[in-house]
């Protein structure tokens, strides 16, 4: 990783690369009178006419009228075929190829660059061939094909160092850090960030400089700095306006608008919507056009301004059925019917949805499938259709179940469990709401409560009946004795014979009837507390049990655990659903046997994420020692499943495990799907030792080394002082078990 980039040198190089464009600004249009007359002059060399038309065409037009570009880049390639001049072909072709970029038609786009690609290495032209792999990963990259993507970038980049072209070669650099951001892999992409701007250190480039700052603007996005991402995504808008560069604005203000409607700064967000609005109409964008309405529609929908936002809806959707771009219009629609239903107008709210919901299952979209599907449901339900709710609920669920997704199964489980109960179907209604517990790994602490109490009531209850009952018995007893005593009848004999059958038969009876609902309620309480301690430390529960609420507490040196398994999203492409969430099962079941062995709490799964805790609640001594070993133990069983899996022909995963001490506040949060968590800094850095770590080690920070350093049981490499996001540099130590303990 590349450390040594001061916060001074790159404020100096902001400040070289703003003196440099103020100079280069004169630069950046070219002449096109001068230009014009050499294309016009017949009698000119074949490549001086081509070199002046594609200046025209690239330089002159491309960025300021598209259509223009396009219209010389044909000219160009025209008399270059003619003439056979197969490098003056390929220019044209990424012109072109541009052109269809910016208008947002990908297909076109690609296959000018592909032809372009063949050209180039029919010619063995290494820069023109670095320059195709990576205009063609980028067309990849806006059409979410990351891998392939991946791919090209990766081939470009080998190309450009190898010619050597310090020039372009960040750009490949920038886009794949880009990718790993996205993946989440954020150390790994800052790392491609920071080797692109050491290149600009050394080759100033203000349209290179201008998109690296975007995309560490977009990095501090992502981690909630929004001053700081405001800051960078400033710098790369005044560099891009400098140059006139309308494409590369709109990416800029896309970025700095979705931060004030993070912070629902709706008027600033509307006011830069419109001027992304303003660019892409200059720019003929019709896609952009559109992106940019709708959520201005969406703006004014949330000002209740209904008039103007029903207007830019439907502005929006006529552009995205005009150029056939489904996703667009299913999103758009769907809008639309937010729009109605916040209305309260749900007849004409589902319409929208629905027709919504078609296009996405036409596109294979899960997520805005799942979505809609639940929105239907929601609609019936508004309008009292409980039964045809629950049709798209188990729809919606079948679905979710079938690609692995656990949120929506939740999601649907819920909104089940509501309907079923609004129809008095209680066994259904229970049947999903257990599920949705198991789905959750959470328990809703208020129905609890209330089954606790209802248990004890109901068993009170039962006993106090009980006892009546024998009082009631022994009075019937005595007055029919007193009687017989009276008459001394002849069937005296016979009368308290039958009198005391009776008496035994009822009374067993409702012994057994006793036994059987003590027994019943025991089991349930038995199960009610398992659930309990499944989800809370057992001295949590038994505070909640007691006292009704259990106290956040303070700890001092709790060692938190994190394991990261490596390109989970490429892993998940391998697999399918089933497979990768019975893996995932298969992986944390046996990290959950390793917590349980060495008294290591954990605390949850997030994601592919494991998060685990040694100290509390219950501090004890050996706890920082104990969390090291169920990491290393962690280590060994993934190493062991990777091996089985790779023997077999499977895919297998790999992870990451980080640790770090220090103090932490634990306990229950809310009164609704809780669940016990720590909170602190101590957590934050834990995670950083986990992402800066490296596949199959244990990555210790120096306070947990501190705690262990003496203990024989461990051997320690020193890995110096680790940049990590957001904490700067901190001190890091591989562990691992010393042999003579092996």
């Amino acid at each position: 990783m590349i450390t040594n980039i001061s916060m001074k040198n790159i404020k100096r190089l902001i400040l070289l690369l703003f003196i440099l464009t103020a100079l280069a600004i004169q630069a950046q249009k070219p002449n096109l009178d001068s230009l014009f007359r050499i294309w016009d002059d017949i009698t000119a060399h074949d490549t001086n006419r081509l070199r002046a038309i594609h200046k025209i065409a690239w330089d002159g037009y491309l960025n300021f009228k598209p259509d223009s570009a396009f219209y010389y880049a044909q000219l160009q390639y025209e008399l270059a075929k003619t003439k056979g001049l197969k490098k003056q072909m390929a220019d044209a072709l990424v012109t072109q190829g541009f052109f269809y970029r910016i208008r947002s038609n990908y297909p076109k786009a690609l296959d000018c660059f592909q032809q372009n690609l063949k050209i180039r290495e029919e010619i063995s032209d290494e820069k023109g061939i670095a320059d195709g792999l990576y205009n063609i990963g980028y067309i990849y990259m806006l059409q979410d094909e990351n891998s392939s993507a991946l791919d090209y970038f990766q081939r470009s980049l080998t190309v450009y160092e190898k010619i050597p072209d310090n020039q372009n070669v960040v750009n490949p650099l920038l886009k794949i850090g880009f990718i790993y951001d996205y993946q989440g892999h954020s150390s790994k992409a800052m790392d491609y960030y920071l080797r692109g701007i050491k290149i600009y250190e050394k080759i100033p480039d203000k349209k290179g400089i201008a998109n690296i700052f975007n995309n560490i603007g977009y990095m501090h996005i992502k981690v909630g700095n929004y001053s700081k991402a405001l800051d960078y995504l400033h710098q790369s808008l005044n560099l891009y306006e400098a140059s006139n560069s309308k494409y590369f604005i709109t990416i800029v203000l896309t970025s700095i608008v979705g931060i004030y409607m993070e912070q629902d700064d709706f008027p600033k967000a509307l006011e830069i919507y419109q001027r992304i609005l303003k660019i892409e109409k200059e720019l003929s964008n019709r896609k952009g056009i559109a992106d940019a309405m709708v959520p201005i529609g969406v703006i004014y929908m949330d000002q209740g301004d209904s008039s103007k936002a029903l207007n830019y809806f439907q502005q929006g959707l006529k552009i995205y059925e005009e150029i056939s771009n489904k996703k667009g219009k299913a999103q758009t629609l769907a809008y639309v019917g937010h729009f109605y239903g916040y209305q309260e107008n749900y007849p004409k709210a589902l319409d929208y949805i629905q027709q919504s919901l078609k296009i996405f299952e036409e596109i294979s979209h899960y997520n805005g499938t799942l979505d809609r599907i639940i929105e239907t449901g929601i609609l019936q339900d508004l309008q009292g259709n409980q039964n045809e709710a629950i049709d798209r609920y188990k729809k919606a669920l079948r679905l979710a179940e079938e690609i692995g997704s656990i949120y929506y199964q939740q999601e649907a489980c819920e909104y089940l469990y509501d309907a079923y109960k609004k129809l008095g179907n209680g066994n259904k209604a229970l049947k999903y709401h257990e599920k949705m517990l198991v789905l959750t790994d959470s328990l809703n602490i208020v129905d609890f409560a209330k089954k606790l109490q209802q248990m004890e009531f109901a068993r009170q209850i039962l006993a106090d009946s009980l006892s009546q009952v024998a009082k009631e018995q022994e009075v019937q007893y005595a007055h029919e004795l007193e009687v017989r005593k009276k008459n001394r009848t002849r069937n005296y004999a016979f009368g308290i014979g039958l009198l005391v059958l009776i008496v035994a038969i009822a009374l067993y009876s409702r012994l057994r009837y006793t036994r059987n609902a003590k027994a019943s309620i025991e089991k349930e309480k038995d199960r009610s507390d398992n659930l309990l301690l499944n989800i809370l430390p057992a001295e949590i529960a038994t505070e909640l049990k007691e006292k009704g609420e259990a106290a956040a507490r303070e700890f001092d040196a709790v060692s938190v655990l994190f394991t990261d398994f490596i390109e989970f999203t490429q892993m998940s492409e391998k697999l399918s659903a089933t497979e990768l969430v019975a893996e995932i099962n298969y992986c944390f079941k046996g990290f959950d046997g390793i917590c349980e062995k060495y008294g290591v709490e954990k605390i949850k799964t997030i994601g592919d994420a494991y998060m685990a805790a040694g100290g509390l609640p219950v501090a004890k001594d050996d706890s920082t020692k104990n969390t090291v070993l169920a990491a290393l133990e962690m280590a060994d069983y993934i190493d062991k499943r990777k091996t089985e899996r790779e023997a077999s022909g499977q895919s297998p995963f790999e992870m990451r495990l980080g640790i770090h001490t220090g103090p932490v506040v634990a306990g229950i949060v809310g009164v609704k799907k809780f669940q016990y968590d720590i909170w602190g800094d101590t957590v934050n850095t834990a995670s950083r030792m986990e992402s800066s770590g490296e596949v199959g080690k244990v990555n210790i920070s120096q306070s947990t080394y501190e705690l262990i350093k003496d203990d024989a049981v461990f051997k320690f490499e020193s890995r110096g002082k680790i940049e990590t996001k957001g904490k700067g540099e901190i001190k890091m130590w591989f562990v691992e078990k010393a042999s003579t303990h092996e």
